[in-house]
């Protein structure tokens, strides 16, 4: 299974049009929040057929989006959640902890635009950075891919523009 995950995307989408044509074909996109409407397109660019995970960020004010998702990908259980809730800015250590108190050995998240992979507390903690506005050193546009494969083995993969 190939997943592609997205945050702060900030209808600034041009990038994430792209980003979506270059990896195809993928099984599922997640988007970890303030797509601030494009929330709406986003699954016809992705395709008939591809499974769609979105969770409202600080700036999706007019957004139906869920605050936080709950899933499985395979074995894993994952949190999905823009993490302004949580702290991020300051560390991802607090999500770590909610992620392992709801039996979640993945959590993802977005709001500090800064690419972002390690385990914390036992679970996997994600940001794929941003595909609009990047914060990192170089501030380069960032995504992540995901490949899960049959016996749940995880490969992440940190992308740039």
């Amino acid at each position: 299974m190939k997943i592609l995950v997205v945050s702060d995307t900030h209808r600034k989408d041009d990038n994430l049009q792209f980003v979506i044509e270059q990896e195809k074909p993928f099984d599922m996109l997640i988007h970890l929040g303030d797509a601030e409407g494009s929330e709406q397109w986003i699954p016809e660019w992705a395709g008939a057929g591809c499974k769609m995970a979105m969770v409202l960020g600080n700036n999706d004010f007019f957004s139906r989006l869920e605050r936080e998702l709950e899933m499985e990908i395979g074995p894993h259980r994952v949190l999905l959640t823009h993490g302004h809730y949580y702290g991020v800015s300051m560390g991802p250590e607090g999500l770590a902890e909610e992620a392992k108190s709801r039996g979640c050995d993945i959590a993802m998240y977005g709001h500090t635009h800064r690419p972002f992979l390690d385990k914390i507390c036992g679970v996997t903690v994600l940001n794929p950075g941003s595909l609009s506005y990047p914060r990192q050193e170089g501030r380069r546009p960032s995504y992540m891919i995901i490949t899960a494969d049959k016996d749940g083995r995880m490969d992440y993969d940190q992308r740039y523009l």
